[in-house]
């Protein structure tokens, strides 16, 4: 399995980055997704088919949408068997009263976090790696001890 599973070193070098663009979620229960719409992720679920698109396609597509957010990428590299650190900073995010919801992904973890809340949760994820930087390297995410 690639990418790294320490948690310090995921904190460390998470460098949360912010997209420009406001995404939201829309659900099709035919599975049938609009022509010129160009999801950023797709996900079949038995209801429908949930879709996660800038929102300007949505409108322009004139199609229902939830969940106005912005998307922040963690530039390390992740492993799909990484232990604790999303949940790690789903729970300082939960603590800060910002929803998050999370895609991991191949290569790196996206995070969907409220328009509205998106520069609190930026700064709130930049100020983890700062702490971090700064820990022991024997203490990992939260404070607990890897081994």
């Amino acid at each position: 399995m690639t990418g790294e599973r320490d948690l310090a070193r995921l904190q460390r070098d998470m460098a949360p980055q912010m997209h420009s663009e406001t995404f939201v979620y829309c659900s099709f229960a035919d599975g049938k997704i609009p022509l010129g719409m160009s999801p950023i992720c797709t996900f079949m679920e038995a209801e429908g088919t949930t879709v996660i698109v800038e929102k300007a396609q949505a409108e322009r597509c004139a199609v229902a949408y939830v969940f106005e957010a912005r998307l922040i990428t963690l530039a390390v590299h992740s492993s799909l068997e990484a232990v604790g650190f999303l949940a790690t900073l789903a729970a300082s995010l939960a603590k800060a009263n910002i929803p998050c919801n999370v895609v991991a992904a191949y290569h790196h973890d996206h995070l969907f976090v409220p328009t509205a809340k998106a520069d609190e949760a930026l700064s709130l994820l930049t100020a983890l790696t700062v702490c971090a930087a700064i820990a022991p390297t024997s203490t990992g995410v939260g404070g607990f001890t890897n081994r």
